[in-house]
C-alpha cells in the first residue's frame, strides 16, 4: 500500500512539472505584460519548487522506510536535491541578475534551470521504467 504512495507521489511530482513547463509558464508569458509577468512568476517559483521538494522527500522517506535503496532512491534523491538547488541558489541568481540586467548570466543561468527541470523529468519517468 506504501508503496503505492510513492508511486501516486512521483506522478504528482512529473505532472505538476509538465504542467507548469508546458501550460503554466507559456500563458504567462503570453497573457501578461513583461512586469507582471515577472512578478506572477517570483511568487509561484517558490511555490512549485518547494511543493515538488516536499513530495520528492516523502518518497525519498517511502523508500528509506521500505528499504528501496536501490536506484530509484538515488534517483529520487537527486531529485530532491536539484529542486533544493534550483530554489535556494539558482533562482535568487536568477533574479539577481535579472535585476542588475545583467543579460548573459541571466540567460545562462537560466538555461541552466531549465536543463535541471528537463534532468529532473527524465529521471522521473525513468522511475516508472
Amino acid at each position: 500500500m506504501i508503496e503505492h504512495a510513492s508511486i501516486y507521489l512521483t506522478a504528482m511530482i512529473l505532472g505538476i512539472m509538465l504542467f507548469f513547463s508546458f501550460v503554466i509558464a507559456p500563458v504567462v508569458f503570453t497573457t501578461l505584460d513583461e512586469d507582471n509577468a515577472r512578478k506572477f512568476i517570483r511568487r509561484i517559483f517558490p511555490f512549485y519548487y518547494n511543493v515538488n521538494l516536499g513530495l520528492s522527500l516523502i518518497v525519498l522517506f517511502i523508500f528509506l522506510y521500505l528499504g528501496k535503496l536501490g536506484i530509484d532512491f538515488y534517483s529520487i534523491l537527486i531529485i530532491s536535491v536539484l529542486f533544493a538547488i534550483s530554489n535556494y541558489l539558482l533562482m535568487p541568481l536568477i533574479n539577481k541578475y535579472r535585476d542588475e540586467k545583467q543579460d548573459k548570466k541571466f540567460k545562462y543561468s537560466h538555461f541552466i534551470s531549465v536543463v535541471i527541470n528537463f534532468v529532473q523529468m527524465i529521471f522521473l519517468v525513468l522511475l516508472f521504467i
